[in-house]
């Protein structure tokens, strides 16, 4: 019989165009209204597509991340005491600011010191596993993961002239006709404690997997063999069997490779039951919030299962004979077990799995 979690989620926040705040994003992605719109934060007219999930009174983003860091702690019933003796790990992009914005974002939120990732797409969901590392090993009681990234016009033109963004305005996972990803605010806070110490936990932190590849800078592995082995860690290290797993927050991006990728790791990793576990990507209502995607996804997929309502898939127009997946349609669905798996990829062949469990 599997052990209980000792590594329990005890506070989450969230912010994306859905709303501010954990609720709005499980009230948003249940809902099933995509938030993409024309970019109005700075100037798109040399580029192919016009359309990103930015919130319209986004402020700078060290203001966003520490009102995200507060709130979690605040919901988790952290002290001042308590974030002197946290860790607290920042996931955001890369570049010459990131020591500053974190040291600010440490003094602002009262943690003695921060440790900073990264690692694209992965950098939340990195995190999130060393966080859960550090709390295993006795090295902190608890600990603090915060991820942020802000639509902005450098990354928005190398996806463009990558060819990576959607030409019809919408993200369609596993969907025949997709034609790419569309990028999304996101800025969202977990407050992580060891099972001794946790006093109101929302969620279990079961297992986690993370696995390379090294395939292609930017394509996947066609096979998903990275983000198998993934997955197949995180329930080994969960001690839990495929059968019991009942939701997927999958990576799916819209992409045509990267999604028949996906698709492909998944059948390797749970076999069989593969086509019979419910899917859905939540990318198709909030974006791709890079840095960011992986904890947005975590407190969207803990919310989804507490609720007992998993949320669907956006933008489906038909069934991709390189997807056959059970992919959550139309509306969402009744939870039939506690347990999800939410995945996320990045460049390089980079991959990551968590799974979380409640009861």
């Amino acid at each position: 019989m599997a052990e209980p979690a000792d590594v329990l989620l005890t506070g989450v926040h969230a912010t994306s165009a859905l709303g501010r705040g954990a609720e709005a994003q499980l009230t948003g992605v249940l809902a099933g209204v995509p938030a993409f719109r024309p970019v109005g934060r700075f100037h798109t007219g040399p580029r192919r597509v016009n359309a990103a999930a930015t919130l319209p009174d986004a402020g700078p983003l060290a203001d966003e991340l520490t009102e995200a860091v507060t709130a979690a702690c605040r919901s988790a019933g952290l002290t001042a005491l308590h974030r002197a003796e946290a860790a607290l790990l920042l996931a955001v992009h890369g570049g010459r600011s990131v020591p500053a914005l974190g040291a600010e974002l440490a003094a602002a939120t009262g943690f003695p010191a921060v440790r900073t990732y990264t690692t694209a797409c992965v950098s939340g969901t990195n995190a999130v596993a060393d966080a859960a590392v550090l709390l295993r090993r006795g090295e902190v009681n608890r600990a603090v993961v915060a991820a942020g990234y802000l639509v902005e016009p450098d990354q928005y033109a190398l996806f463009d002239v990558g060819r990576a963004l959607a030409t019809d305005a919408a993200v369609r996972p596993f969907s025949a006709g997709r034609t790419g990803l569309l990028l999304g605010d996101g800025v969202a806070a977990v407050v992580l404690e060891r099972a001794d110490t946790a006093r109101q936990p929302i969620a279990g932190l079961l297992g986690w997997g993370r696995a390379g590849d090294a395939f292609h800078p930017c394509q996947p592995e066609p096979k998903g063999r990275g983000l198998a082995r993934a997955i197949t860690a995180a329930l080994a290290r969960a001690g839990r069997d495929p059968v019991e797993i009942g939701y997927v927050n999958a990576n799916a991006t819209g992409s045509g490779p990267g999604d028949a990728a996906e698709t492909a790791a998944l059948r390797t990793a749970l076999g069989p039951l593969a086509e019979r576990v419910p899917v859905s990507s939540t990318k198709a209502l909030h974006g791709h919030a890079l840095e960011a995607s992986g904890l947005l996804e975590l407190v969207v997929t803990v919310l989804a299962l507490r609720r007992g309502r998993l949320p669907a898939n956006a933008g489906w127009l038909g069934p991709d004979p390189d997807c056959p997946l059970d992919v959550i349609r139309d509306v969402p669905r009744p939870a039939v077990t506690g347990y999800a798996l939410t995945l996320n990829a990045a460049f390089g062949g980079a991959s990551t799995a968590l799974l979380l469990g409640v009861t």
